[in-house]
């Protein structure tokens, strides 16, 4: 892409993965939906890692996009990226977007700064990979507060928020964009699937801990015998979820799914009679807003960003996190009512509604309005 004459401010923004990367996740559905928004306002320049039979360079939305390095390199290969794009392209901020591992900016960035902070890994991600690999990513993150505490920083949940406050970020340095959802994308079916279901959608991470939806699948079949669980996503712990599922004898009941497309998605999700979460922490629970957004009731553990997406015993219901009793007696309340389900469905899409994409990208756009003018 060859550089050219602004006439709009100019925004990079620095992120590990684009919404086409195939392991692309909620972080990346947030700064697509957000910013394709944005494009009237402001140029929109997005570096991110180069994945197989990707472009280097191309245009989508309106947004330009550089890829370079790989998923595991990504980071060594920005400050020398961000110098050649910086030798075409007029930059007046740059948004360092620090999931995953932070890219310290302050050392080779010379515009104005505006960080994005989804979630912290913390101790998890000692569950989801080895030592080594964990401990740096551990000890980057403990690096945050040292290298942004004076830069502003938006999160996505107040979850998020707090625990960068817990570390030393000042507080009014940090100011909450939620995630948000397109009600005209998604069914709300008062008819659901003829057999109790249970959609559980997301990635196969080991740090998810989708074991144990599976492991209090054996206390709901003793009570709803025609149970059936669906499992929507793909990602390495995919084998180690199926042979939990042979060890208790679940093989039955349950359905794994890879990759499935939009429309599929939309239509596994207002089928379902519940939606359930397992994870002990996130940034924000898109597949819960998104499950309501399909009147489906979301059944969360009470973790950080998680807590945030359902309002308890009206949308769903929140139990605690790793309780494979409780939530074996709340699908089985669930399930077995289905006057309820189609209720707290309807109730569910309307608590949805309060999460807007357009209004989360005006609310983006009012911080980068404000840093601009401080320019």
């Amino acid at each position: 892409m060859k550089g050219k004459t602004k006439s709009k401010p100019g925004i990079l923004i620095i992120n590990w993965q684009d919404w086409t990367n195939p392991l692309s996740g909620g972080a990346e559905v947030h700064l697509h939906e957000i910013f394709r928004r944005l494009t009237e306002y402001f140029d929109i320049t997005l570096l991110c890692t180069h994945f197989e039979n990707a472009q280097k360079t191309e245009e989508i939305d309106g947004i330009e996009i550089y890829r370079v390095g790989s998923r595991n390199t990504f980071n060594f290969y920005v400050p020398k990226a961000y110098r050649c794009i910086n030798k075409s392209e007029k930059f007046d901020i740059v948004i360092e977007d620090l999931n995953k591992i932070p890219f310290f900016g302050g050392r080779f960035i010379r515009e104005n700064r505006i960080a994005l902070i989804h979630h912290l890994f913390g101790k998890t991600i000692f569950t989801e990979t080895n030592p080594l690999s964990a401990s740096y990513v551990y000890y980057s993150e403990r690096l945050i507060p040292k290298h942004y505490k004076k830069v502003p920083i938006i999160a996505v949940s107040k979850s998020s928020k707090n625990e960068m406050v817990k570390m030393g970020v000042p507080e009014k340095n940090i100011e909450v964009v939620y995630n948000g959802v397109d009600l005209k994308n998604y069914k709300s079916k008062a008819k659901k699937s003829p057999k109790p279901t249970i959609i559980c959608l997301n990635r196969m991470k080991k740090y998810k801990r989708m074991d144990i939806l599976i492991n209090s699948i054996p206390g709901v079949l003793k009570s709803i015998p025609d149970l059936k669980v669906v499992f929507v996503g793909d990602g390495d712990d995919l084998p180690r979820l199926k042979e939990v599922a042979r060890r208790n004898k679940t093989e039955r009941a349950i359905r794994f799914t890879d990759f499935v497309s939009a429309e599929k998605k939309a239509d596994l999700l207002a089928s379902s009679w519940v939606a359930v979460n397992t994870s002990p922490k996130e940034g924000w629970g898109l597949t819960s807003i998104e499950a309501q957004s399909s009147g489906t009731p979301s059944i969360i553990p009470d973790s950080p960003g998680l807590r945030e997406t359902v309002k308890n015993g009206v949308s769903g219901y929140i139990y605690p996190f790793g309780d494979t009793k409780m939530l074996s007696e709340i699908l089985i309340k669930v399930l077995k009512d289905r006057k309820l389900v189609v209720e707290m469905g309807r109730q569910a899409r309307k608590w949805a509604a309060n999460f807007s994409w357009d209004e989360s990208a005006k609310k983006m756009k009012g911080i980068i309005d404000k840093q601009l003018s401080r320019s």
